[in-house]
């Protein structure tokens, strides 16, 4: 007791109420961000159509899946928070047990928080996205932090758990599950993107005519910049080529003393010039 730090022993009673309450408080966080999910996904179907409506749906779809998930998760995580105290509190209550293994306590709350910060912040961001107010990056670095809390409840949970627990063996699988609904998020989200842009920048259809000539001009200008660039790149890698080819000889023909040998005359037909890369 004396070598424990003194700042875990403020409010150590009230830890055990604080685990049941954080993990309740995920659980509504991950319940509200599955209502929000289906509210933008209505608005989107009132407000949206063609490849838009289609890339929303996709992306609010891979959201849902990736909700539902973590729901699991966290109503495993609880399962298994409550056998690792049911074994392990001997006599003791429950409180007791919370104040004795506080670090462990504070670590499986920070991780619950985690969770459910990281589920809200991906809502938010994919309302953002919906309304074209957000950007996709946004989406995809919620998605590798859900992924990463996620690993943080499990590792938090794995400490005080039995090796040979169902519960741990189920919270693990949770784990992969919610892993791969991330994933699932990252690619819907970058293909979505991907997609919006391409329709954005090919769709000419508002264009007057002068707009349309303008943007013409200004494309065939950059074309030629990049083949100027592209020509220029090609003679410099010839010309790098060439050097690299007479030091690399060079080297074959300085002897053991240092002191360089003529080179032997070529044969003819054997030596030729290396080829320089050309245009397709």
């Amino acid at each position: 007791q004396e070598l424990r730090p003194k700042s875990l022993d403020i409010r150590q009673e009230e830890l055990g109420d604080m685990v049941e309450k954080e993990m309740a408080s995920t659980s509504e966080a991950i319940e509200d961000a599955v209502r929000r999910i289906e509210e933008m996904m209505s608005q989107a179907r009132n407000e949206s159509s063609g490849v838009k409506l289609e890339v929303n749906e996709r992306i609010l779809n891979s959201c849902t899946d990736l909700m539902k998930a973590i729901r699991l998760l966290v109503t495993t995580s609880t399962n298994l928070q409550k056998e690792i105290v049911e074994s392990g509190r001997g006599a003791a209550t429950t409180q007791e047990f919370y104040a004795k293994n506080s670090r462990w306590t504070e670590g499986l709350i920070s991780a619950s928080k985690a969770v459910g910060w990281g589920a809200t912040q991906l809502v938010e961001s994919a309302d953002r996205v919906v309304l074209h107010t957000g950007k996709y990056e946004e989406l995809i670095v919620c998605s590798h932090e859900i992924a990463a809390s996620t690993a943080q409840l499990v590792a938090a949970s794995k400490v005080k758990a039995e090796k040979s627990s169902r519960n741990l063996a189920r919270l693990q699988e949770c784990s992969r599950n919610v892993n791969e609904m991330a994933a699932n998020v990252v690619a819907s989200t970058k293909s979505g993107q991907e997609q919006i842009e391409e329709k954005d920048t090919m769709d000419f259809s508002g264009m007057s005519l002068i707009k349309l000539k303008k943007e013409e001009m200004e494309t065939q200008v950059k074309v030629l910049e990049l083949e100027k660039r592209l020509e220029g790149e090609r003679v410099r890698l010839g010309e790098l080529r060439k050097q690299h080819y007479v030091l690399a000889g060079g080297c074959e023909d300085t002897p053991e003393d240092g002191e360089a040998r003529p080179a032997p005359a070529p044969r003819r037909g054997i030596l030729k010039k290396p080829p320089i890369a050309q245009k397709p």
